[in-house]
């Protein structure tokens, strides 16, 4: 059968997706001060779900607030709601989000020993491993067996919680160096007792809140997982582990997942559509890799030899040809969509419907400096700070979607980085220039 972008994708619980294009996590930071689900996030799901993908990931949706991907993440305390309004606002946010009938799943997550320091400077991880960064993580303790049991508890609450909500599925976050992550690499997970040492004993944690997720939302509820192909780092996660993990979790039931890789000591997601990591990183990966786009596409493929789940592929798709070639050559059964949707969110209609062969390429023409200066780049500090400016270029267009339902066309990377809701302090200085930029 050829497979098109318009193809369905029957997944193993029964549930079909209505294509083969999915709207990839990206972080919005656009939830109350309290983690309840925003009118702006409802603005924002709603435009993407009349944007045509089949499947929406949300963003990080953390179990637990004292280890939150970022400041404005939708929160589920010990994967449950706290009220009925807080329930009604995530019924809001997934009735808009689903009312072209396209699915939309919650990724639940737990930041772990990469939660940073001003959320939590004593943050829970599989051990008391710091991150080799200078940036202001807090220093991880390592967590109790009662404490793993209750995260265990905590991601299978979460996952009811979200199918009482109207999420049509979840996906449970094993990637980009979180807690499951980590307790996956030796890496980071020094542990002597049954969650650490063994390939076997680092997976416990993952394939137990699977199980537990299963049980409690029954059989036809897509379950999903997002796991790193490799961390690339000595010592860490490696390729041959995950694909005995994806095996193992091809045999608990879980019904799609979504290959990614690195973490944020090493950022290979860097420049994909995650928008997580600070700076670019190039990871080994084949030409012919580069040449099709997708970064993790051969990893996908090495999979696919050994599983007959389904697998999402993220990161660097624009072309038709490219998303058709993944799809035709069985590397990928859906493709995932991210930096483009942040401006054009009806991407995946205009694709479907023959519009246009080519997403656009936003970060191609972002940068702090003229193109005169660009030489500047090679000095590291400016190289930094220039990709964060345009990762935040990115997240304020989330932002600017959220409030007015367009985005700034002519947003420039020194305004969002002013702009942004990570620069929002009270310290004088910036409050005066974020006003003089962002009114």
């Amino acid at each position: 059968m050829t497979i098109k972008l318009s193809t369905p994708l029957t997944l193993p619980c029964g549930a079909t997706l209505p294509n083969r294009l999915a709207k990839a996590s990206m972080t919005e930071g656009l939830a109350t001060p309290d983690g309840i689900a925003s009118p702006q996030l409802v603005r924002l799901y709603g435009l993407w779900s009349d944007g045509g993908c089949g499947l929406l990931l949300s963003g990080n949706i953390p179990i637990d607030r004292d280890h939150l991907e970022r400041a404005g993440n939708v929160v589920l305390q010990d994967g449950k709601v706290e009220d009925a309004a807080a329930m009604e606002a995530l019924k809001s946010w997934t009735y808009a989000a689903t009312r072209k009938g396209n699915h939309f799943w919650a990724q639940i997550s737990h930041a772990g020993r990469q939660t940073q320091a001003d959320i939590n400077p004593s943050p829970k991880a599989p051990s008391a491993a710091k991150i080799g960064l200078p940036v202001k993580f807090g220093i991880p303790q390592a967590m109790t067996i009662d404490e793993i049991h209750h995260t265990i508890d905590s991601f299978a609450n979460a996952a009811k919680t979200c199918q009482d909500a109207g999420f049509t599925g979840v996906q449970l976050h094993a990637a980009h160096g979180y807690l499951l992550s980590s307790f996956l690499s030796p890496r980071a997970n020094h542990r002597l007792d049954n969650y650490g040492g063994s390939l076997e004993n680092r997976a416990r944690i993952l394939l137990q809140a699977v199980k537990k997720a299963r049980a409690l939302v029954g059989p036809k509820f897509p379950i999903s997982v997002k796991l790193n192909s490799a961390d690339f780092q000595k010592g860490g996660f490696q390729f041959q582990d995950s694909l005995q993990v994806v095996q193992w979790l091809e045999e608990a039931g879980v019904d799609l997942i979504e290959i990614s890789g690195g973490n944020y000591e090493q950022a290979a997601m860097m420049n994909l559509e995650g928008l997580e990591a600070k700076e670019e990183q190039q990871v080994n990966r084949a030409p012919s890799t580069k040449a099709r786009e997708a970064y993790f596409l051969d990893f996908a493929f090495a999979m696919q030899q050994k599983v007959t789940v389904p697998l999402m592929v993220t990161g660097g798709f624009r072309t038709r040809a490219a998303m058709e070639y993944a799809l035709e050559s069985g590397g990928a059964d859906l493709i995932g969509l991210g930096r483009p949707l942040c401006v054009m969110t009806d991407g995946a209609n205009q694709l479907l419907e023959g519009k246009i062969d080519e997403l656009p390429c936003y970060e191609d023409k972002l940068g702090l400096l003229p193109a005169s200066l660009s030489f500047l780049k090679r000095i590291q500090l400016i190289k930094a700070v220039s990709s964060i400016g345009d990762l935040f270029w990115f997240y304020e267009q989330l932002e600017v979607l959220g409030q007015t339902g367009k985005p700034m066309e002519n947003l420039g990377t020194l305004r969002a980085l002013i702009c942004t809701e990570r620069l929002r302090v009270n310290q004088p200085s910036w409050t005066v220039l974020r006003d003089k930029f962002c009114n």
